[in-house]
């Protein structure tokens, strides 16, 4: 069994990040607060693996936490970025492959009618929320708890991610006032929704279709069409947050897989291949609101920058149906290969997948909310996570997040992990006893 060496040279650089950046990261949940112990630094990808500074490899399923649906500096994404270098970094001026990047989502997601790039996750769903607040006239939000729409002031309530991971149910420094404006209730609870909704002017109900900020939490089968019809009854419009989803759970993303086609929808993750790149869209006469065709400003920089939308184009480009229908087709190969390794170490245990993404809890009932994530068993989860990591697999470092599968991950590589990962489970439970 192969093992990863002592992280000397990863030790020294954090120590070196420390001095710099908060807690020596540039987003949290790569601190590894959720589960303690010394993160490692990454220096190269390829494929299924990364290594780190010291050159241990590791198959990784955080895959930059989703984008990397064709796994880690795939050519065709390396040799169409490389390609629009020749012409340039960066303009500030629209550009061809804004609009075939446009088209391409499009066609996989008609209700997409017109798009905005932006650099971030953040930036769409921040946005969203003030174009709904516009086209409706109303303030408040309903978002659902442990779902992650970025760090904008007016969803850092009950956000699951890296805020659960701390601890923090909120942040300092978001008004109190602003905060108000978001209302919350418990994930997959209809009848909670309904009541909410028929009590405030809703500008928006605003959701991750398939939970990946608090682990992996599936809707049950009436929430998402009962989201739609309350939305369409009080009329506050309908947003799916598919940053995370978008082009994994399913070829077309959330609307094709539950058959609900929402107002709004924001993209990010696999839409940039690697690069930082969101987009936010919906129909036309809603997104002709946004400035310089209305009055709802929103403005980047770098918003459709040309590598990120040259690395978008290639990773769709290559993500045919044949190629998400195999990785789907991996991904409930490991899924099911976990499930039989918990099995076998009786370890209570449940997991799930749609399409690549898939995540797992220590717990033998279903988990349909953010409290049942939590009652999962974390210190179980701690323990398999740096036994994994010695064993040379990366998962992401927290009980509360999603993994992913890329076109790399083979039926060798599989095969490899899940030999790992029984070892890692073994390891674990004799830890506990």
């Amino acid at each position: 069994m192969l093992t990863s060496r002592p992280s000397a040279r990863s030790a020294e650089i954090m120590a070196r990040a420390r001095a710099r950046f908060p807690g020596g990261v540039n987003s949290p949940v790569r601190a590894f607060g959720g589960v303690g112990g010394e993160p490692f630094v990454a220096k190269r990808g390829k494929g299924a693996l990364v290594w780190d500074a010291d050159g241990n490899e590791y198959l990784d399923y955080i895959l930059s936490w989703g984008p990397l649906v064709l796994g880690h500096a795939p050519d065709v994404v390396l040799e169409a970025v490389s390609r629009a270098m020749q012409d340039g970094t960066s303009f500030g001026m629209p550009t061809e492959r804004e609009v075939e990047l446009a088209d391409k989502i499009a066609e996989r997601m008609p209700h997409m009618e017109m798009v905005r790039f932006t650099s971030s996750g953040t930036e769409a769903a921040m946005t969203i929320a003030r174009l709904a607040r516009a086209i409706t006239g109303r303030e408040y939000i309903l978002k659902f708890e442990g779902c992650y729409h970025g760090h904008a002031d007016a969803f850092l309530v009950r956000a699951g991610s890296g805020v659960a991971t701390l601890g923090l149910p909120d942040s300092p420094g978001v008004p109190a006032a602003l905060a108000k404006l978001t209302l919350t209730c418990r994930y997959n609870d209809l009848e909670e929704a309904a009541r909410i909704a028929r009590e405030y002017p809703l500008a928006a109900i605003m959701l991750e279709p398939i939970v990946g900020n608090s682990g992996f939490i599936e809707p049950l089968p009436e929430f998402i069409p009962g989201l739609r019809k309350i939305a369409d009854e009080t009329g506050a419009l309908l947003v799916f947050d598919e940053v995370m989803t978008g082009f994994r759970i399913a070829f077309g993303g959330a609307r094709e897989r539950f058959g609900v086609t929402p107002d709004l929808t924001a993209l990010g993750k696999v839409i940039g291949g690697g690069l930082p790149v969101a987009a936010y869209g919906g129909r036309r006469e809603l997104m002709q609101n946004v400035a310089p065709t209305g009055k709802v400003y929103q403005a980047g920089t770098l918003s459709g920058n040309p590598l990120a939308m040259a690395a978008g184009l290639a990773t769709l480009g290559a993500l045919t149906q044949e190629v998400h229908d195999g990785i789907t087709a991996q991904t409930g190969v490991l899924v099911q290969g976990m499930r039989d390794i918990a099995a076998r170490h009786g370890v209570p245990f449940s997991a799930s997948h749609s399409g690549s993404m898939w995540g797992f809890f220590f717990r033998d009932e279903p988990v349909h909310t953010y409290d049942d994530a939590k009652l999962s068993d974390t210190v179980l989860f701690k323990r398999f996570f740096h036994a994994a990591r010695r064993r040379g697999v990366s998962l992401a470092p927290s009980a509360f997040e999603a993994g992913f599968m890329s076109s790399a991950h083979g039926d060798a590589e599989i095969a490899e992990t899940l030999t790992r990962l029984d070892d890692a489970l073994g390891a674990a439970v004799a830890q506990r006893d």
